[in-house]
């Protein structure tokens, strides 16, 4: 049958097409009122500069393709995020804070689950060149106020910080494969598997590694690990901005010190962002410092990204 789509490739239809661009016009007037400025990348890039700084945390779900004007490797986007950090230091250039925001569609060679998309709708919002909490805080704060615009009930943000378990194990001066085990196991939460790969390692950083698991729930996790983490600089400071962000949240936030997604990517405090009506996440953010260095410009950044058709389909059950 000729006209049937690929496996998780679907047709909007009117009713649901209406209700995502109403929530697209919605939440860019929001990011407009917030002095966001807005920019399209283009769909495909040179898979070198659409990686750029992101590493194989995206290679796997990146559809490519062959240029027939160079025949040079191209890649269809699955993320918009890094374009937008190569616009921001490649092409903007500027001095000081800079936002941007931006909507289109992404591509992924797999759906993210069982339910999902492989074409997903990114709506989002970036901070550049703000290194303090200050930026942490403002695109929470922003994601919060598009989410509850868009009808979004019982919002949560479950909160981590990748420099909780780089900082320890750069400090147990592990190589690149050993810290590559760690990360898969503490990942997975295999606490068996963690207790191995941390074998000869001093038994405050081994008690450490094999702490984070259970380091996950309310603002009292933040207080168990200053108590019982080393006392490492980097660690006592993601500790520290945590806090903060516990402190200045306006929904309810649990805090998971185990969470490494994007642990290639990003540099400080993750967030995702859960309603009711959606299994998984609506919207995914965080700190992602190194990535304007790959572009030959370092540039402290923050930002989040909501997947527009998942938020469309609240609406669609309350009906």
């Amino acid at each position: 049958m000729k006209w049937l789509l690929p496996e998780y490739i679907e047709d909007m239809l009117p009713a649901e097409a209406m209700r995502i661009e109403t929530l697209r016009r919605r939440i860019l007037d929001l990011f407009f009122k917030e002095k966001y400025e807005f920019v399209i990348p283009p769909l495909l890039e040179y898979m070198d500069s659409l990686l750029t700084g992101t590493g194989h945390d995206l290679e796997l779900r990146t559809f490519k393709v062959v240029d027939q004007l160079s025949g040079r490797m191209m890649g269809l986007r699955a993320d918009i995020t890094p374009q937008v950090a190569r616009i921001d230091a490649h092409l903007l250039n500027r001095k000081g804070v800079t936002r941007l925001c931006y909507c289109g569609s992404v591509l992924h060679t797999r759906p993210a689950g069982p339910a999902a998309t492989r074409e997903p709708i990114q709506i989002g919002a970036e901070m550049f060149g703000e290194p303090g909490i200050a930026g942490d805080l403002e695109v929470q704060r922003l994601l919060c106020e598009a989410l509850e615009l868009a009808g979004a009930k019982r919002l949560r943000l479950d909160i981590g910080h990748v420099a909780v378990f780089r900082s320890i194990v750069q400090a147990a001066k592990v190589n690149g494969e050993h810290e590559a085990e760690l990360f898969e196991a503490l990942q997975k939460k295999d606490v068996p598997a963690l207790r191995e790969f941390t074998k000869g390692l001093s038994s405050s950083l081994k008690s450490a590694l094999l702490m984070l698991p259970e380091l996950y729930g309310g603002v009292d996790v933040i207080e168990r690990a200053e108590k019982t983490l080393p006392a490492i600089p980097a660690l006592k400071k993601a500790l520290g901005t945590l806090r903060a962000l516990a402190k200045a949240c306006t929904v309810p936030a649990s805090f998971d010190l185990a969470e490494l997604r994007g642990y290639h990517y990003h540099s400080g405090v993750v967030f995702d962002a859960y309603c009711d009506g959606i299994s998984g996440p609506v919207a995914r953010g965080g700190r992602y410092d190194e990535v304007g260095k790959a572009f030959g410009r370092a540039r402290p950044a923050t930002g989040f990204s909501i997947d527009l058709r998942s938020l469309s389909s609240i609406k669609k059950k309350k009906k």
